[in-house]
């Protein structure tokens, strides 16, 4: 799944110039089909035949599977972005919240409890529409206190670029690498309404395709101040599990991306320069 994923970002996906212009028809999407044909068909086989297997099994062995495939979702996503969540935690939060039967439950820390509710808001109302409302909630979910670490950011709100541009920037200070730089936030409004509408009405992209656009796109808006990666990733998964027809998930996208972290950030910045 992830392999499809990869190659679609790096199959001359036109989006913008290294630093956002809003042009090059931005957003119209174009790709060299010829580059990843098979895979989609490939993905699909794949889905099938996984949940094909689980629905041989019994509904408690699908429900422990679907607590391990969540489990590992939110503890891999939050690692993509630098933050150990304690495992027991997770899966405590996940089976409560499931209606699940765990032995040794035990108490989860509230940033732990919010990325797990939007994880299972994401997949089990996967076929809900997606609002800037619900996004918001996701994003006070991923930040009960109003801070990132020690740094008090904008909650429920899209980012406000107060102290400059939203750029993506590595190396040491005097010498940093610019990989990327966000619309401006006067901008975010329009750019998520259009992206909200393609979401919610596009159907005629293999859903395969469309949760690795929707990645990409979302996360080039970074419509807010922290969490970005958190919610695209959330976002692919909320189509993934469109695409398969099911509210349960028996693979993580997070667990691949973080095994293949370099290229995946890699293919993203590769995406976003004009080809």
């Amino acid at each position: 799944m992830i392999a499809t994923i990869n190659c679609i970002f790096v199959a001359n996906i036109k989006t913008n110039e290294l630093l956002y212009t809003p042009k090059l028809n931005w957003p119209t999407f174009t790709w060299n089909s010829d580059e990843f044909v098979n895979l989609p068909s490939e993905a699909r086989n794949l889905q099938g035949r996984l949940i094909g297997k689980m629905e041989t099994l019994g509904f408690e062995f699908r429900d422990e599977a679907s607590l391990e495939t969540l489990t590992l979702d939110v503890l891999k996503s939050a690692e993509i972005e630098g933050e150990l969540l304690n495992p027991a935690q997770v899966r405590s939060s996940i089976a409560q919240r499931l209606g699940m039967e765990f032995a040794g439950t035990i108490m989860s820390d509230r940033n732990v409890d919010g990325m797990v509710d939007m994880m299972i808001d994401a997949t089990r109302n996967c076929f809900a529409p997606l609002t800037k409302e619900r996004l918001f909630d996701w994003h006070a979910a991923l930040f009960p206190m109003g801070r990132s670490g020690i740094f008090k950011i904008i909650v429920a709100d899209w980012r406000k670029d107060i102290s400059g541009k939203m750029q993506v920037v590595s190396g040491a200070a005097g010498r940093e690498k610019i990989h990327f730089q966000a619309p401006d936030a006067d901008l975010i409004e329009m750019e998520m309404n259009r992206f909200l509408q393609w979401f919610n009405e596009e159907n005629k992209i293999d859903l395969v395709i469309k949760a690795a656009i929707a990645h990409l796109w979302f996360v080039t808006i970074h419509p807010f101040q922290d969490g970005n990666g958190r919610i695209t990733r959330a976002l692919a998964d909320m189509l993934l599990a469109q695409s398969d027809k099911s509210t349960q998930r028996f693979y993580s996208m997070s667990a691949q991306i973080r095994i293949e972290r370099k290229e995946y950030y890699d293919m993203l910045e590769k995406s976003k320069r004009r080809p």
